[in-house]
């Protein structure tokens, strides 16, 4: 609970109010005053309706669909933020869109993720607060203080509670690529359960990958663990592949953030999928709600986060 909630305020942009709600019911203070809409021609427009002269801000807004829009209401709000004589403004962004465009994979390729880094930066953000980025190493983008939370002890703590885990002998963690392997490996620690890959190869363009497993899965009950789920199509032919090939005997899912674009949810309906879990870090519209997706909210982790930064503590301290 904060102590001393006068020089605090907590604003939300328009792409996860909810969670920005649950956060600071968690906090026990109220949402700051902001209208932040569209004037006729598309623009962002940002009205600050209340004083923060001084106050320790902090702006929650995920950078996710749609993207750009997302990301210019967060620019604008730091930027009125900072005109307005905030005393220290911090960027709370449950989910960094724009993390996969992180190097040069081609030839006059943007690192868009270093933009975008620059442009929270140039706005006015004295730090930023986020959770799995794409690629850890994001944080080196910034130039100012980023604090980096976990998703895996939050999935942890509610998969540990269900039915189909109490089995450890019957439970194999799988990381759906090469590229997953060190999340995958923080959940099988967890767990105390076996780890599993499954390898992805096109032998040729515009032929259909083959799967391999690498690792035991027969007859295991399997949690396919992931920091994103897109279009899908990755984590929706892993599990035909454990099943089919590996001969998994039921399959679940898990991520961090629940893009779900494209064909995403039709996708999922149709796979062998028993449930996936997602944290709320996206905020799904109701068509994408679906009964095999089940949400867990990351409000706690980032309450604490926000009081500790707040009384300036440490918060790896909420990992100990």
């Amino acid at each position: 609970m904060i102590t001393h909630g006068n020089r605090i305020k907590l604003f939300a942009g328009n792409a996860c109010k909810t969670l920005a709600k649950a956060i600071a019911d968690k906090l026990k203070i109220t949402l700051s005053d902001a209208g932040v809409g569209r004037f006729s021609d598309g623009e962002c427009s940002v009205n600050i309706d209340e004083t923060v002269r001084g106050c320790d801000v902090f702006v929650i807004q995920s950078t996710s669909y749609p993207v750009n829009d997302h990301l210019m209401e967060l620019l604008v709000m730091i930027d009125a933020l900072r005109r307005a004589s905030a005393g220290r403004i911090t960027a709370v962004v449950p989910y960094f869109g724009y993390a996969r465009q992180d190097r040069k994979a081609r030839a006059r390729d943007p690192i868009t993720a270093k933009l975008v880094a620059d442009l929270i930066t140039s706005a006015g953000a004295d730090r930023v607060l986020t959770m799995d980025l794409h690629a850890p190493q994001l944080q080196g983008f910034f130039d100012i203080p980023v604090d980096h939370l976990f998703g895996i002890p939050v999935l942890f703590r509610k998969l540990d509670k269900l039915d189909f885990v109490k089995n450890r002998d019957d439970l194999i963690i799988v990381s759906p690529d090469v590229g997953s392997v060190a999340r995958a490996r923080q959940m099988a620690q967890r767990m105390n359960a076996s780890l599993a890959i499954v390898d992805k190869r096109r032998p040729k363009a515009n032929v259909m990958e083959v799967m391999n497993i690498v690792g035991d899965v027969k007859d295991k009950v399997c949690l396919v663990v992931d920091d994103m789920i897109d279009t899908a199509g990755t984590i929706t032919q892993g599990a035909k592949a454990l099943i089919e090939v590996g001969g998994a005997k039921k399959v679940y899912a898990c991520c961090t953030h629940a893009v779900l674009s494209g064909p995403a949810v039709e996708r999922l309906e149709r796979s062998p999928l028993e449930k996936i879990f997602v944290l709320d870090t996206i905020e799904l519209p109701q068509s994408k709600k679906i009964s095999k997706i089940e949400e867990i909210t990351v409000a706690p982790i980032f309450a604490a986060a926000i009081e500790s930064i707040f009384e300036d503590l440490s918060v790896s301290r909420l990992y100990e």
